[in-house]
């Protein structure tokens, strides 16, 4: 005995349950003031990765350093002095940028105003992939810290990076406040353990006492000679203390007011703690001979020399292993808080899915933090969570964009001339240069070592968003003209036609709303198939009275090309309609049951690539009224534009008493940008405009109807819908489809689909 599906509502409902137990409950737009940040809670959301840096910049150099001549490790710690002075000017530039643009001071934002599109493009790709690769690097990173201090998890390594990468997910889509809340006890756990260890260790090395590194394991060190090459390779590894400066310049709209002057003030605090510890645990590394190992990070041989298992600080080791961990992990939420914000950017230009534009319950970009998570997890399952393998891809990226938005910089002061701005552009035009250096250096030493893999997937991805682009730039040109066109057109006519399967429910409400719309004008066909019923033609002209006959098509092929075909027939203009009337009857509420019904599915998606065919489905559950005294029409409309201007062409056709357009405003502006269009151009429909603050459609349009079927009226939902082929699918939001689910079954509702294609 087979077990009925619940009801679509009824799923619904438990996916719903199940998302807000994950997620939380949804929060409305206006509530987006109360989710900026104070500067003690932007600190660990922007400034994990730089501060987290310290635990792997220092070993990625002496793995360079000792692998050509291990007596040259003590050269470690004036490569750290460089990479901090460079550090310390990246951190003065980028704090020139956050005053200069309030809102964003992103690389992508200052390379399109001051360098143009394509140097712009180039620095959004290089963000993107650092971010990826932030979030595999800090997680793989962090787990080697666990794993130092219980080697017994070696083999689990892949399967604690996934899990973290999971945890650091839900947490962000849960909002930027909770993340914050979350994720600030560690991090200030980090910043007081690391400084009692540089305290200790520091303290211990000046009173002639310096604790010496247990080392198992190590890499295999080298008796060569240290060349001027070996030291860029070495100082290109170590730069990757650099990594994460961006993130804060990228998020100042997450700040509270003042923005710039509370996200320049969090820099220059994230540049003072970064460079104390990068120097101070390189300085340790060098006097306590840490090297590279394969089982134990070396920052946990720094922490174990400092204290010593069975001292009286012994239990500190555990406590700057577990917020090293915790830290590295939480590293990965900087490019949650970046990536999503970077792709909603490119996606209101048009050169990212405008899907990434739309805001989450939490009102945070989930479908960038969706994506960025899944292309994380990729990374690490690729190359085993290992770092070694990881590291090599990493830098270049984020060097790309530092030289961009500095360049960008030098040129914003020229072009401005404002307050300041000789010291500005010197700032600026110092920290260009020696970033530049600094990617040339990346370049040459690790291109063979993966970064080429970079050097590749920036420019496809540049190429991408052009292409993303050019392809939004034609649709909306025409959907312009069109609007145009539409404006001055002659009235269009509509000839309406049920295709007729059975003598049923479905068909009897069909039979009703074609004479609603046609009066005895309306046409019905039917396309024998082997379970047909031979009477259905005498049986239909008693099923409609004095109604049209019956026109049985003999099949020719498939039924689908034999309706077509009589579609073809049927004489009218470019801008006249043929509506095509689909009845559906379902003996309960069941997705199953309607997605068993490939011929009907596929005559509607076979029906969206034929111009001037409306596609109207008239469904029925099994006990439903079929009929009704009143039909009134409503017209779905997202904008003025020529595919709304054609779906409201049509429910004109239609010679319903009541038809009015309906458009969910997420937000005021945009109702009264709609508002103001609707009035200029004097459409003769009334507009309803009704507010949808979670940015969600499905409950306010459901509210909406039920208001208008609660009164016994039967409901015409008329939906512009446009259809885009191959790729460009995804380029668009399935609005169209979701309507038609969440309407499928929904008691008295006829939904007609007005396709309007895109080449």
């Amino acid at each position: 005995m087979s077990v009925p599906d619940p009801p679509p509502q009824q799923q619904l409902h438990r996916l719903d349950a199940l998302k807000r137990a994950f997620v939380g409950r949804p929060m409305p737009s206006d509530a987006m003031e109360g989710t900026l940040l104070r500067k003690a809670l932007a600190l660990p959301i922007f400034a994990a990765d730089a501060l987290s840096s310290v635990a792997y910049a220092t070993e990625a150099a002496l793995i360079v350093i000792v692998g050509v001549a291990v007596g040259s490790a003590h050269l470690v710690f004036p490569l750290s002095i460089a990479v901090a002075a460079l550090l310390a000017v990246v951190v003065a530039s980028y704090r020139q940028t956050v005053r200069a643009y309030s809102t964003s001071g992103g690389s992508y934002i200052v390379s399109k105003e001051n360098l143009g599109r394509v140097p712009s493009l180039v620095a959004a790709a290089a963000l993107l992939t650092d971010y990826v690769l932030t979030v595999a690097v800090s997680v793989a990173a962090g787990v080697v810290a666990i794993v130092s201090a219980a080697p017994s998890l070696h083999r689990y390594t892949l399967l604690l990076s996934l899990a973290a990468v999971v945890l650091i997910t839900v947490v962000n889509l849960r909002g930027v406040r909770e993340s914050g809340f979350a994720f600030a006890v560690p991090t200030y756990l980090f910043i007081a353990a690391y400084l009692v260890m540089m305290a200790v260790g520091i303290g211990k090395c000046a009173a002639g006492s310096c604790p010496q590194a247990t080392v198992p394991h190590p890499l295999p060190a080298g008796t060569g000679i240290i060349t001027f090459f070996v030291l860029l390779r070495a100082f290109a590894s170590g730069a990757a203390a650099l990594t994460g400066v961006e993130a804060i310049s990228n998020g100042v709209s997450a700040f509270r007011h003042p923005q710039a002057r509370n996200a320049a003030r969090t820099l220059a605090l994230l540049g003072v703690i970064a460079v104390t510890f990068f120097v101070g645990i390189s300085w340790l590394a060098s006097k306590m001979h840490a090297r590279p190992s394969e089982t134990v990070s070396v920052v946990a041989q720094i922490a174990r020399g400092t204290f010593p298992a069975g001292s009286g600080l012994g239990f500190m080791f555990w406590v700057v292993q577990i917020t090293t961990f915790a830290i590295l992990v939480l590293a990965a939420n900087t490019s949650y808080q970046g990536f999503p914000r970077l792709a909603a950017q490119l996606a209101r230009d048009r050169f990212f899915p405008r899907q990434f534009g739309n805001l989450g319950d939490r009102l945070v970009y989930s479908n960038g933090i969706v994506v960025l998570t899944g292309a994380a997890i990729a990374l690490l399952w690729y190359y085993d969570a290992r770092v070694d393998s990881l590291i090599h891809l990493y830098v270049l990226g984020v060097f790309t964009a530092f030289t961009l938005s500095q360049a960008g910089m030098v040129r914003y002061w020229r072009r401005t001339r404002g307050t300041g701005w000789k010291r500005g552009m010197l700032v600026n035009g110092l920290g260009a240069a020696m970033t530049g250096v600094v990617l040339i250096v990346v370049v040459l030493t690790k291109f063979t070592e993966g970064a080429w893999l970079v050097m590749v997937a920036i420019p496809v991805m540049v190429l991408l968003f052009l292409g993303i682009h050019r392809h939004y730039r034609r649709t909306a040109r025409r959907l312009r003209a069109s609007a145009e066109a539409m404006t001055s057109a002659a009235l269009p006519r509509s000839t309406t036609v049920i295709a007729v399967d059975a003598l049923d429910q479905g068909t009897e409400r069909a039979v009703w709303y074609a004479r609603k719309i046609a009066g005895d004008s309306f046409r019905a066909v039917h396309v024998p198939s082997r379970n047909s019923d031979s009477a259905i033609r005498p049986r239909w002209a008693h099923f409609v009275g004095d109604g049209p006959l019956l026109q049985v098509l003999p099949p020719d092929g498939s039924r689908i090309d034999t309706l077509l075909e009589y579609l073809w027939t049927i004489p009218r203009n470019e801008v006249d309609f043929v509506n095509l009337v689909v009845p559906e009857t379902f003996r309960r509420r069941s997705l199953r049951e309607a997605l068993s019904r490939v011929t009907t599915i596929s005559l509607k998606l076979r029906l969206l690539k034929e111009p001037g065919i409306v596609i109207t489905d008239v469904p029925v559950v099994a006990g439903e009224d079929p009929v009704a005294e009143v039909a009134v029409c409503r017209v779905l409309v997202s904008g003025l534009h020529g595919a709304s201007l054609r779906a409201l062409a049509y429910a004109r056709t239609l010679h319903l008493d009541d038809v009015r357009a309906v458009f969910f405003a997420f937000d005021a502006v945009e109702a009264q940008r709609l508002r103001s269009e609707w009035a200029r151009r004097e459409i003769d429909i009334p507009l309803e405009i009704h507010e949808a603050p979670f940015r969600d459609l499905g409950e306010p349009l459901l509210a909406y109807l039920r208001t208008l079927t609660a009164e016994g009226q039967m409901v015409v939902v008329v939906m512009p819908e446009l259809v885009v082929h191959g790729w460009r699918r995804l380029l668009h939001n399935q609005r169209a489809l979701y309507v038609k689910r969440l309407l499928l079954f929904e008691p008295r509702v006829i939904l007609s689909s007005v396709p309007y294609r895109l080449l």
